[in-house]
């Protein structure tokens, strides 16, 4: 049990490392509107999938029913293309600090969600850590906008912004959820299948998406287009591929309470690749704001060994 714990974490470590990683793309290729970026991440993503899960295709195709494919997919949409375009926008309005805040608190949402499960410990046990984790989303969060993330923007369109990290905070909220049940309905699809027929539906999703948006583009150069394909491929391979594959790793070994502080770690390293970006160190609000983090998650491990929940259920 231990043991799955501790891959459990280090899966969803992994996950959110590569998936801090989105959060840049909008800087990398301002040109690109949210549905063009969105495509474009996605339909690469659809690709590479459908090749890496062509030769066990009919094998893993067998095991799903009608059901499992219509949850496949509404967790395309919402983990995916309505998450990312909502992503973008509040990047792209209100900055990468407020976007990292607001969707940052994933990990109280989905962890209020996932109290009711039966493996999970009473609320005095985790409510602790999710304090801390929202208080360490709020210290980088206010610190990034005291820095100005949404500098240059009116307010009508920061508003715009706050808006829509809240929509993707939302959105990936009822992913994380879903997509943990159906992983424990269906023990047979390992999680990295999983992940690739997650990819071929959202790939069939950006298809229809991409029709608007070239339609809409405006005029681009050599250096736009190489950069918009050169971002669209890092993601689609590092944060959709492999990341998505550490996520169901560990929602398949870490309950649903526990799974939601995973998550935190996406905020973390997304603001790590601010400051490369930046060209700056953290300030102290900063680190502290990280050790609250990592505290957090450690404090979160420690409530949900065996032993921590079966003294928990004692007192009660």
């Amino acid at each position: 049990m231990q043991s799955q714990r501790f891959w459990g974490v280090a899966s969803g470590m992994a996950a959110g490392a590569l998936w801090g990683l989105v959060f840049l793309a909008p800087k990398v290729a301002p040109e690109a509107s949210p549905m063009m970026l969105t495509a474009g991440r996605y339909l690469a993503y659809g690709l590479i999938a459908a090749l890496l899960i062509a030769p066990r295709w009919r094998r893993v195709a067998t095991v799903l029913d009608w059901k499992a494919w219509r949850a496949l997919a509404w967790l395309s949409l919402a983990g995916n293309i309505v998450y990312f375009v909502f992503l973008v926008v509040g990047v792209h309005f209100a900055g990468v600090g407020a976007s990292a805040l607001i969707v940052g608190m994933v990990p109280v949402v989905v962890a209020l969600w996932g109290l009711k499960d039966r493996d999970s410990p009473p609320l005095a046990r985790v409510a602790p850590p999710i304090a801390i984790a929202a208080l360490a989303v709020g210290l980088i969060g206010w610190e990034s906008l005291s820095r100005g993330g949404g500098a240059g923007q009116d307010g009508v369109q920061t508003l715009i912004g706050l808006g829509c990290a809240l929509a993707a905070l939302l959105s990936w909220s009822a992913f994380a959820v879903g997509n943990s049940r159906w992983m424990g309905r269906l023990p047979e699809i390992s999680p990295h299948d999983w992940s690739l027929l997650t990819g071929v539906v959202t790939g069939g999703f950006a298809l229809l998406l991409a029709i608007p948006a070239v339609l809409t583009m405006g005029v681009w150069s050599s250096e736009g287009w190489l950069r918009f394909i050169g971002v669209s491929f890092t993601v689609a391979v590092f944060a959709s591929i492999i990341g998505n594959a550490f996520w169901n790793q560990a929602s398949r070994l870490l309950p649903l309470t526990m799974l939601g502080q995973m998550i935190v770690a996406e905020t973390l390293f997304a603001f790590l690749y601010g400051f490369l970006w930046e060209g700056r160190g953290p300030t102290v609000v900063e680190i502290i704001a990280m050790i609250l983090m990592v505290v957090s998650v450690v404090w979160c491990v420690r409530a949900h060994r065996p032993a921590a929940i079966a003294a928990a259920e004692g007192e009660h």
